[in-house]
């Protein structure tokens, strides 16, 4: 994985599945509530989620109805301090041993290595800037310094990750990409890579 001297290598890494063993979306709203209102609320939104399923409705609007009925109203200071404590605390425990070993030798290689997820910012970004890894996720909307259960920018999913990226960051100035990812919604990105790797860290 060592590159000749003054290529720059961009690596672009998928967080759920792929780094993770589960969802830190969902990890997140049982580490906020509580497994009993997790399992509760979405009994209750489970017409929606077979809508989803059945492809009756977008992810987008999925995760957004599942954001409003979890978090809309939620105090944005407690919100943030409840996302960095899960960061701190429960996403060190989902992490694939092998996946975060890669990720350690692309940094050893001063590789430029970035986080590319459909999960929040809020969540991931404290967990990311405590590796000094860039991060491109979805944003959640506020307003009067509540949590609205909206979305501020798209979800960061499927062909709206290559947008992102490309919005972010000027793929031409890179020699090697490399791209890890483990659902269909990561393919348009793993697309971009000279080296891609689908399901990269499953035993």
């Amino acid at each position: 994985m060592a590159t000749a001297s003054g290529e720059k290598v961009l690596v672009l890494f998928d967080l759920d599945g792929t780094l993770t063993t589960k969802d830190t979306f969902l990890e997140f709203i049982k580490f906020y509530h509580g497994t009993a209102s997790f399992y509760a609320g979405f009994a209750l939104l489970s017409p929606w989620l077979v809508s989803f399923k059945l492809g009756l409705i977008p992810n987008w609007k999925a995760k957004e109805r599942v954001l409003r009925y979890f978090f809309a109203g939620e105090d944005e200071a407690t919100f943030r301090s409840k996302a960095e404590a899960f960061a701190d605390q429960v996403i060190p425990t989902l992490l694939r041993p092998e996946g975060v070993a890669t990720l350690r030798r692309h940094q050893a290689d001063n590789h430029h290595v970035v986080v590319v997820t459909a999960s929040a910012e809020d969540w991931v970004g404290p967990w990311c800037k405590a590796r000094n890894l860039q991060i491109i996720g979805t944003r959640l909307q506020r307003d009067d310094q509540k949590i609205t259960g909206m979305l501020a920018t798209k979800n960061c999913h499927g062909e709206e990750k290559v947008c992102r990226i490309r919005e972010t960051l000027d793929l031409s100035a890179y020699d090697t990409i490399y791209a890890y990812g483990d659902s269909s919604g990561d393919k348009p990105m793993l697309a971009l890579a000279h080296h891609p790797f689908y399901k990269p860290f499953r035993g």
